[in-house]
């Protein structure tokens, strides 16, 4: 045979090395449709949020009193909780990771209200925690805080509820059944003790549209079945603290840099005490910590606890302040990776410490 009678056809029996293998374009093929399916399955929420561990953050960097620069050997951070509404492929990671939890949305955003209203809610809470610390800190320390509250301010009606057209925006709830209401913990405090079909007459001040004058009304409210909880009740409105008439004798800069929530309170009250005493009360300690606090230092229940003791060990601390009505949870979580101390109120908290 000669050269131009040459051909690239193998013969029979030949090796098959001209052949190219079809199994690179199948695996390609099937990289490319799950590509695809997740990208269009991402952006779909479910109707959970998921909690994992948030940052720790140091309350040396939050808390400054004026005038006061103190040497502080250890340390004194407060723990949060990344929350975000979940995808598909989140939830089902969440199943399989034990420092993340998922939580109904109604459960943390309730059906009609907007993300942009729980923030606002979020930041309000903050706003609080930050000057109750400052008056239980003040206090604790001898000093006599003027802190006298003016009304829950409505925020906004929940849509369908005893509240909504009865209450308006921006009416301020000053009484209930007779009364005083100073804060909008006022509010949540006696619905503790009440039944869904109870009917309380709320006394407010109401803004006359125009004139800028403001008169005192009374309306009667039944209270309905709570969103999150059927066996509670609610009287369907979502709720500020008026602007209360606050004179503080020593001046605390205290920049919250957008984190909301109330949890951080009993923190930023150890801080303001540690900045003020001559004594560190960190005894060179790594420490973390959450809890609400309220006027009376009564440290309050948390959410995410799981998450924060996570959150807490993963920092380094050593020992962790967590709320009395969270200390199981948090002894589970903790294992014997981190010391947890169970507080009810903030004197708990320094006894630990050795405060006198």
């Amino acid at each position: 045979m000669t050269e131009t009678d040459r051909t690239d056809t193998p013969e029979p029996g030949a090796p098959d090395r001209y052949r190219i293998p079809k199994w690179p374009f199948v695996l390609a093929a099937v990289f490319m449709v799950i590509g695809i399916a997740i990208a269009i399955a991402w952006p779909i929420k479910v109707a959970y949020y998921t909690l994992s561990p948030g940052p720790v953050y140091d309350t040396s960097d939050f808390v400054h009193v004026v005038g006061e620069d103190e040497v502080i050997d250890g340390e004194m951070f407060f723990l949060t909780v990344s929350l975000r509404e979940a995808n598909l492929f989140e939830y089902v990671a969440a199943q399989v990771n034990p420092k993340v939890a998922v939580a109904p949305r109604q459960n943390i955003r309730p059906p009609d209200v907007s993300p942009e209203d729980l923030r606002r809610e979020n930041l309000a809470r903050m706003e609080q925690s930050k000057t109750n610390a400052q008056f239980v800190a003040l206090t604790q320390l001898g000093y006599e805080p003027t802190y006298i509250g003016t009304g829950a301010l409505v925020i906004e009606t929940v849509p369908d509820s005893a509240a909504h057209g009865v209450l308006l925006a921006d009416d301020i709830i000053i009484g209930i059944d007779g009364h005083e209401v100073a804060f909008r913990s006022d509010v949540i405090d006696d619905l503790a003790d009440r039944e869904i079909g109870d009917r309380i007459a709320l006394t407010i001040e109401r803004t006359i549209d125009g004139s800028g004058e403001v008169e005192v009304i009374e309306v009667d409210i039944v209270l309905g079945v709570h969103v999150d909880d059927p066996s509670k009740p609610m009287v369907g409105v979502l709720l500020d603290n008026n602007e209360p008439i606050i004179e503080f004798p020593v001046e605390v800069d205290m920049d919250s840099q957008n984190i909301g929530g109330p949890s951080a309170g009993m923190m930023f009250t150890l801080e303001i005490m540690n900045q003020l005493t001559e004594e560190d009360l960190t005894g060179g300690l790594r420490m973390a910590g959450t809890g609400t606090i309220s006027h009376d230092g009564t440290v309050g229940a948390i959410g995410g606890v799981t998450q924060k003791v996570h959150a807490a060990i993963d920092a380094g601390a050593t020992i962790v302040f967590i709320p009395a009505n969270n200390y199981d949870d948090a002894v589970a979580a903790a294992g014997d990776s981190i010391i947890v101390v169970r507080v009810e109120t903030i004197d708990d908290a320094l006894d630990y410490l050795g405060y006198e």
